[in-house]
């Protein structure tokens, strides 16, 4: 985890590790700190970049960001940040971050979001997909996905599988309880004679293969 300032780091860490978080945390002030302290620590999963209240369009860091990702190729990094606004995130991905957690979430989520990037997923706020959701919705006459097999709320929580997110991760995007989350799960194993999400998984990139869902 990298964040200059010393007790946000280290009350964070602690956070994470007492969360569970799956893997050790190493809190370090800087990337540079990292390179002279790397040879005592573990192979890298993961790195958290807190900006705290910066913005990644903030003079610099942008480009730090680029280099980390570039420099760190096969680790994927995962920016943390106060703002929520649409652009930053966007600017943060193109940069190559591979998630981007706004302070506004609870631990247990952010646990969930460096989890997700670990295994190869991207996280974004709740908040932003709407907001591109909103902007995709006024660009086409009909986004909706088709309805022969799900509804609409089903169907996005098929995508979510299909893309192996966490029933916590899906409620956060979705603003569902996870029970409600669960109860969608149930009733899409049941359409899809599936006994496990795997299963789903699989299924459902069929369906999207075949046209029965609506593209991404």
């Amino acid at each position: 985890m990298l964040d200059g300032r010393a007790l946000d780091r280290e009350c964070l860490a602690s956070a994470l590790e007492d969360h569970e978080l799956g893997m050790a945390v190493v809190a370090m002030g800087s990337i540079e700190e990292w390179r002279v302290r790397k040879g005592t620590a573990s192979s890298l999963a993961t790195i958290l970049f807190n900006l705290g209240g910066r913005k990644v369009t903030d003079n610099g860091i942008a480009d730090e960001i680029r280099h980390i990702s570039s420099e760190f190729k096969s680790v994927p990094v995962v920016i943390l940040a106060d703002t929520e606004d649409l652009a930053q995130i966007l600017t943060a991905l193109e940069c190559g971050a591979r998630g981007y957690i706004p302070t506004s979430v609870g631990i247990d989520v952010c646990v969930e979001a460096i989890n997700l990037a670990a295994a190869g997923g991207i996280f974004v706020p709740a908040s932003s997909v709407l907001s591109m959701r909103h902007l995709i919705d006024s660009g086409s006459c009909d986004s909706r996905p088709l309805t022969g097999m799900f509804t609409l709320r089903q169907a996005e929580v098929a995508q979510a599988l299909r893309r192996g997110k966490a029933n916590k991760i899906i409620a956060y995007e979705l603003n569902l309880r996870e029970s409600t989350v669960k109860v969608h799960i149930r009733n899409i194993m049941k359409k899809l004679k599936a006994t496990n999400r795997t299963e789903v998984a699989y299924k459902v990139n069929d369906l999207f293969a075949d046209g029965v869902l609506a593209k991404e």
